[in-house]
């Protein structure tokens, strides 16, 4: 029996097949999302909800309230007695992105967990400073008095 009748695949052949099994890897991990929501995504989606209450709050010329907790945020409606949670969309209750660190500055009326802003008729609220924190990574989100919101250090609205 002589060498030139084995069968099989050659060195060059076996290279070439990794090189692509290789690059279309490469190509399937850089389209994939990370199954955690981003950051900044986060705190965009966050500073949308509450510039839609500011906005709510002027329309309906009814306060508003904004209230943060580590585990999330949502919003309550102000009826002449109490606050009621807001049930629909968008401004039911969320929860910040899978993983983030959330911290609050203090300044902000705070009870049971959870601080509160509340938007009036006027567009004017308290201030409040929310920090999403992941990974090494941190997104600032900044309510102003002035009703001003900011992501990053950029205008939200």
């Amino acid at each position: 029996m002589s060498r030139t009748d084995e069968r099989g695949f050659t060195l060059t052949e076996l290279m070439v097949t990794l090189v692509i099994i290789g690059l279309l890897s490469s190509a399937v991990v850089l389209t994939m999302r990370d199954p955690r929501e981003s950051l900044v995504d986060g705190g965009e989606a966050f500073a949308a909800r509450a510039r839609a209450a500011q906005q709510l709050a002027i329309a309906e010329s009814r306060d508003i309230g904004l209230w943060v907790s580590p585990e999330g945020y949502g919003f309550e409606r102000y009826d002449g007695e109490g606050w009621l949670p807001e049930t629909q969309p968008p401004l039911q209750q969320r929860t910040w992105p899978e993983g983030a660190a959330v911290s609050v500055a203090q300044g902000a009326e705070s009870e049971a967990g959870r601080t509160r802003i509340v938007f009036d008729m006027t567009g004017l609220n308290g201030p409040l400073d929310v920090a999403l924190s992941r990974d090494g990574h941190t997104v600032p989100v900044a309510i102003g008095a002035d009703g001003s919101i900011m992501v990053g250090g950029n205008d939200a609205g």
